[in-house]
């Protein structure tokens, strides 16, 4: 049984109809054939995103702390943010990002890891990137944004992950991937 391959039915779309278009996102009624029946599935498109590790020389990471109105709270993420169009390098929002949120930029961002964020119905997909010799220069919020900067220690992280304290999926794997290459 362990490793055992199964033949695995492939799904066959046979339409999609939008729903809802929003600012961040186009949400679709997709009706699909699966394993030989039809069915309703819901499908979100998103065009993406960039995130961004940033290591100051001392060792501590930058972190952003906002509102989150899905959850209704204050979160402790890295800084991270939507593509400006489809298209767009993620590498260049990584750069805008960094700045337009901490009020450090960089000269070199390092590629970490891609993730999907949330695979059983949404197509979001996020680069990740480090970031060190961080230049000071300064925040550039959109007018509805209050982000406070924070600088944490890796283990403080770490330790806040493991009590199921910071559960943002960009950040936790962001986290921890940083630590495992660059911290053991």
């Amino acid at each position: 049984m362990e490793n055992e391959k199964k033949e695995m039915t492939p799904v066959k779309l046979l339409y999609r109809e939008q729903a809802y278009k929003g600012v961040i996102l186009t949400v679709y009624k997709d009706r699909v054939l699966a394993n030989g029946h039809e069915d309703d599935w819901d499908f979100i498109h998103h065009d993406g995103a960039a995130a961004v590790v940033a290591v100051r020389d001392d060792g501590k990471l930058l972190m952003v702390r906002q509102y989150r109105h899905a959850l209704g709270r204050f979160t402790l993420e890295i800084p991270a943010g939507k593509l400006d169009a489809p298209g767009e390098p993620k590498i260049e929002c990584a750069y805008r990002e960094l700045e337009e949120e901490t009020g450090f930029r960089c000269d070199k961002l390092e590629y970490l890891l891609s993730l999907n964020t949330t695979v059983a119905f949404c197509d979001e997909a996020i680069d990740i990137f480090l970031a060190r010799n961080l230049i000071p220069s300064h925040q550039h919020l959109d007018p509805d944004e209050e982000i406070n900067v924070e600088a944490w220690d890796l283990e403080d992280l770490k330790q806040l992950i493991y009590e199921g304290k910071m559960t943002d999926g960009k950040t936790v794997a962001a986290i921890m991937t940083y630590a495992a290459k660059y911290c053991s």
